[in-house]
């Protein structure tokens, strides 16, 4: 290795060093960090594999293990894979900060890296490009592989061998995911993968930081999830007309027609929620001016739309990344460090992408399988400062619904074991098209069960209720009603433990309301019944006398009454259809006719 890299590295990792770069986003360690380091140490293994939790930091845990096998003379070089283009410049840069020098422009065609650099970021799909030009790489110098969001490892079956092939030398090899693993039981590259009782191979951590950890260290914000309803019409493609509620229990291809019409940008669902959505980054930005805002689409023209919705909205056109633009990379960052109110994106920002700004979330998007779900929500639980909190707005769907409610389940990949029909993408698709090549987002690799065989008619929005750290909140209720407004509302900077106060006060403050609205509506029936009795009584005393003096039969002038007032008969008429008769039947013995 290069002396001055030598000499960089070792300026970080000696304590008596006076001017210490920041590791990650904090001025020393974290404990999890600190300790993870001391349990790597101890072992010195060639694999090693870290489950941490979005924003917990992963990327400054494997740079200083880097520094530190660059310092001891152990390795030599640094490889990095990452799932994205965005990803690689990302890790070069934070690998600068620390005195460590990766090359995210290298290309397969270069052969080798320049000598003033420690390494290179890759990504798999370059790695899988030329597995051979990278296995060369690896056995030239002994090199340590740092494999970011390594289930990326098991994509394809290509991939995977191309990524063992490339790496089997490596001297050492880090890897890294901060998710659950894979929906599917394809073997990702140098992860081992213990047998338990039930003869399922589970994946094995050497070191696992999971959410609820992080949430109780302050390391991540806590996350409020706004579910919101409405009716959903849409034409099948027999041409039948289909009415439903999102949420409500109905069949596989009905819940993916009802979820496929909430999300179209050309109903009302979106825009409503949307304008929901724009309400709470208003009320987080009175505490924390520069938070932002990220709406994750189901593909490119859903993207553009709800940019267009939102555009309306705040009158302010928001920020839109489609990874096939040549500057996509350039406006993530540039949001990163702006205030602007929203960005838009499909993919591309899904995952490992850094905008520590985030705080408020729109899950636009058709794909539920736990990993790309916890990818979405690791862009928003980034902590910067005590207090602050995130919220992400979901539609009313039981796998998300299921999802959110156990957010802090930790999850390890299984193998041997029968796929379901979600797994195979039957209605909720694979991560295997996460990352292409080009890594383009592409919405017939994002498909419904059902999508294009139905036409969506109209689509309404109404809020359902919260979820936080397992409990439900809110009695639901319109758009912009009482009940909404309660949660849209609620304070920008607030603890894990205030915000279950406030969501429990609110609770029992709707409930509250709603039985004071039980109780009169009950007394207003008590009365009515007492009104309704009485005027009963009167009219059969009016018909007695009216009969007696015109010789008619009773029946008779009961029906002579129901022809000019309308209504059924007596036992089943209105109070307004009762008084009617009364008036009729009075007016008759004053000569009304």
């Amino acid at each position: 290795m290069p002396q001055a890299a030598s000499s960089a590295a070792a300026s970080h990792l000696s304590p008596s060093f006076p001017r210490r770069a920041p590791w990650g986003t904090a001025s020393k360690l974290r404990a999890w960090q600190a300790e993870a380091i001391e349990t790597y140490r101890a072992r010195s293994p060639k694999d090693f594999l870290a489950v941490a939790t979005p924003g917990a930091g992963k990327t400054t845990f494997a740079l200083r293990i880097a520094t530190e096998l660059l310092e001891q003379g152990t390795v030599r070089r640094i490889t990095v894979v990452a799932p994205t283009e965005h990803l690689k410049h990302q890790w070069a840069d934070a690998a600068a900060r620390v005195g460590v020098r990766l090359d995210p422009n290298f290309k397969n065609s270069q052969g080798r890296h320049g000598a003033h650099y420690d390494g290179v970021a890759l990504t798999y799909a370059q790695v899988a490009a030329n597995p051979a030009l990278h296995m060369a790489r690896t056995d030239a110098a002994r090199t340590l592989v740092i494999l970011d969001e390594v289930h990326h490892g098991g994509d394809a079956l290509s991939w995977g061998d191309a990524i063992r092939e490339a790496f089997e030398g490596a001297e050492r090899r880090l890897a890294l995911t901060g998710t659950p693993f894979r929906s599917d039981t394809s073997p990702i590259p140098f992860v081992v993968y213990d047998r338990g009782m039930d003869g399922i191979r589970r994946s094995s951590a050497d070191y696992t930081y999971g959410y609820g950890d992080a949430l109780r260290d302050g390391v991540v914000r806590p996350v409020i999830f706004l579910t919101y309803s409405g009716q959903m019409r849409w034409r099948t493609k027999a041409g039948d007309e289909v009415s439903a509620r999102l949420g409500e229990a109905m069949t596989k291809d009905m819940t993916a027609q009802a979820w496929r019409s909430a999300l179209d940008p050309n109903g009302e669902w979106a825009p409503s929620v949307l304008a929901a959505a724009d309400k709470r980054l208003s009320e987080v930005r009175r505490a924390v001016p520069d938070a932002g805002g990220l709406v994750i689409a189901t593909d490119q023209n859903d993207a553009r739309a709800y940019a267009g919705h939102l555009a309306r909205i705040t009158g302010r056109s928001p920020v839109v990344v489609l990874s096939d633009d040549d500057g996509a990379s350039k406006r993530i960052d540039e949001f990163s460090d702006g205030d602007d109110r929203w960005m838009v994106a499909v993919r591309m920002v899904s995952e490992g992408v850094d905008v520590p700004r985030l705080a408020v979330g729109v899950y636009a998007t058709s794909t539920s399988t736990p990993l790309f779900f916890a990818q979405a929500v690791g862009r928003f639980v980034r902590a910067r400062r005590r207090g602050e909190t995130a919220s992400v707005f979901l539609p009313s769907v039981g796998p998300l619904l299921d999802l959110a409610n156990t957010l802090e389940v930790e999850r390890d990949h299984a193998l041997d074991r029968p796929l379901t029909n979600e797994e195979q993408g039957d209605m909720y698709n694979p991560e295997d098209a996460l990352v292409a090549a080009a890594n383009r987002e592409d919405k017939a690799s994002d498909t419904l069960a059902g999508q294009g065989s139905f036409e969506m008619l109209e689509s309404q929005a109404s809020f359902d209720r919260v979820l936080f750290d397992g409990g439900e909140f809110g009695t639901g209720g319109d758009m912009g009603s009482e009940e909404e407004l309660d949660f849209l509302g609620l304070p920008g900077l607030l603890d894990a433990d205030q915000v279950t106060t406030l969501l429990k006060q609110r609770q029992a403050s709707q409930l509250s309301s709603k039985s004071k609205g039980v109780q009169q509506a009950a007394e207003r029936s008590e009365l009515d019944h007492r009104r309704a009795a009485d005027l009963r009584k009167e009219l059969s005393q009016l018909v007695s006398a009216w009969a007696r003096r015109s010789g008619q039969p009773h029946g008779s002038v009961h029906n002579e009454l129901r022809r000019r007032s309308g209504g059924p008969e007596v036992p089943l008429a209105s109070i307004d259809q009762l008084t009617k008769r009364v008036e009729v039947v009075r007016g008759w013995f004053v000569g009304k006719k």
